[in-house]
């Protein structure tokens, strides 16, 4: 028992912590496209099925670093509320789709494209694709969490997201 426990220790002491894989960002050169990540929690969140509403621009001026990439926010106290916890805030799968990584791959997220299940923020690429992940979201969420630790590391999608252009951040 003595042995075990001097190898667990050992072992632990190598151990490395586990890191986030790269965030998406867009031309924008922000996270989420510029839009306010701690904003989408004010936001009435609306039926499986029926379009959320548009997601909050953030501005230029009103920004924090997380996971390598700046976040754009539309007033100081979302800007604080996430610096004191921007994994709570953050979305999932490092701002790409849900659903693309349910699939198995790293596209684009949408920041009017969201949902949040559970406490946490997910986006998704295309109204198509909404309709896909909200056929079965238990499901797809179930697939995704189970592909992510494969494709955490790789690089994170360089894609323009489709039918999108993001007037975020506001420059002030």
């Amino acid at each position: 028992m003595k042995r075990f426990a001097l190898a667990f220790a050992a072992a632990s002491m190598f151990a490395l912590p586990a890191l986030a894989g790269p965030q998406y960002v867009d031309e924008t050169g922000f996270a989420v496209s510029g839009y306010d990540v701690v904003a989408y929690r004010s936001l009435a969140q609306v039926p499986v099925g029926q379009s959320q509403p548009e997601g909050v621009k953030g501005r230029a001026d009103l920004t924090a670093e997380y996971n390598g990439s700046t976040f754009a926010f539309s007033t100081e106290a979302n800007r604080d509320a996430f610096v004191a916890n921007p994994a709570f805030y953050a979305p999932q799968y490092d701002g790409h789709c849900a659903y693309g990584v349910s699939k198995g791959g790293k596209v684009p997220g949408n920041p009017n494209l969201w949902r949040i299940v559970d406490d946490k923020l997910y986006l998704n690429i295309t109204d198509v694709v909404v309709g896909f992940w909200e056929e079965d979201i238990p499901a797809n969420l179930n697939l995704a969490q189970g592909n992510w630790p494969g494709i955490e590391g790789k690089d994170a999608s360089t894609n323009t997201i489709p039918k999108f252009t993001s007037q975020a951040p506001i420059k002030n």
